[in-house]
């Protein structure tokens, strides 16, 4: 089977941020997606570009186009939000992000009216109805196809900062999980969710999906869910790892971190030096200390096994991206990192909310909500 790979341009930029939409009184999540998108639909009829169908009907996904810089997508993020907002506003309805909602319930939420959705759901049961979750993910384009799987290899050795630095799902239907990122392991209870195979050659991702197209575990290459994976279609990386985020300034954030990391990593490659990776035993152990200690996460780093505690770790790693962030602009955004592990990652705030209003969820869903219309988080240092 061959998979073609769409020519990008190095280093473009695109990203996806799926929002919750949740009622301005009650703080529970609102099944209005289909009144929003209904309203901003073009008038010439079909999808709008830039916001879009999610599987649950409290839910929608912005999109942007395909950027240069972090701070051009930030605009386009931030021009749907203003979008949706005109919708919303009237409905008493709020836009909120995080890895998971605090309270609400998932008997309670509506499936979208379309067949791929109810086909996963038919498959997937009980799995499946539970994924009341956001993330964001982040596509950073790559000219030559042989450069992919490397970098995809090298930027797991890097899963954990990114799922500590995001973790903001703590709360599970009205509960505190004890996880800082309790979303990152429900999400791979789905088929083909969860880590990629390290593959080393691109035939090798060829003969995977083969079976998998052959054998009926999916219809199509994006039901392939992992964490990290190729898009062919559009010619990029997609780093699927991150928990929803707060606010625009964290996912900016996120952004150029990714965008930094995966144009350090290639220009390693044009440079001829080999890429770091590590063994999947300790890429699936990071997973889980990231999810569950977030930034109290002490990492494995490499292949040696040698271990840092994750904020130390990133320090290391934002020095040598300075360089890398001026070419590619986002010297701010990239900051923004620094400013996650001084104020707290979401989970943390969320718990210090929850403390201080004593244990009020609701509460953590008015701190959130401000943090969307503020653009950045609220807290001081946690």
């Amino acid at each position: 089977m061959h998979i073609p790979f769409a020519q990008s341009e190095r280093s473009t930029l695109g990203i996806e941020w799926e929002l919750a939409l949740v009622d301005a009184d009650s703080g529970d999540l609102r099944q209005v997606a289909e009144t929003v998108l209904n309203a901003v639909r073009p008038a010439e009829g079909g999808e709008h570009p830039h916001i879009r169908q999610e599987l649950l009907l409290n839910t929608v996904e912005i999109v942007t186009g395909v950027c240069r810089t972090v701070a051009e997508a930030g605009r386009d993020l931030q021009a749907s939000i203003d979008e949706i907002r005109v919708v919303t506003d009237p409905l008493r309805v709020e836009l909120m992000c995080a890895g998971t909602h605090p309270f609400a319930r998932w008997t309670h939420q509506k499936v979208t009216d379309k067949e791929r959705y109810a086909t996963l759901i038919d498959r997937t049961q009980w799995w499946g109805r539970q994924m009341l979750i956001y993330g964001v993910h982040v596509h950073v384009g790559i000219e030559d196809r042989d450069k992919v799987l490397p970098i995809s290899r090298a930027m797991l050795t890097f899963f954990g900062h990114f799922q500590a630095l995001s973790a903001s799902s703590p709360f599970w239907g009205g509960k505190d999980t004890g996880y800082a990122s309790n979303r990152a392991l429900m999400f791979q209870q789905l088929p083909t969710a969860g880590l990629p195979f390290q593959f080393e050659k691109w035939d090798e991702l060829e003969s995977y999906v083969a079976d998998m197209l052959h054998t009926g575990v999916i219809d199509v290459f994006d039901e392939i869910r992992w964490d990290l994976r190729p898009s062919p279609k559009f010619g990029t990386l997609e780093v699927r790892i991150c928990d929803g985020s707060p606010s625009l300034a964290e996912v900016l954030s996120l952004a150029a971190l990714t965008h930094c990391l995966i144009e350090y990593f290639s220009s390693e490659l044009d440079a001829g030096r080999e890429l770091p990776s590590i063994p999947v035993w300790f890429a699936q152990e990071n997973k889980w200390r990231a999810a569950r200690y977030g930034m109290d996460a002490i990492l494995i780093l490499d292949r040696e096994g040698n271990e840092q505690l994750v904020s130390e770790s990133l320090r290391s790693i934002l020095a040598i991206l300075e360089p890398v962030a001026q070419r590619l602009d986002c010297v701010d955004e990239l900051a923004g990192i620094t400013t996650i592990m001084e104020s707290g990652a979401s989970y943390e705030r969320q718990r210090v909310v929850a403390e201080k209003a004593d244990g009020s969820l609701e509460a953590v869903v008015a701190s959130l909500v401000a943090e969307m219309r503020a653009g950045h988080p609220l807290l001081g240092p946690t």
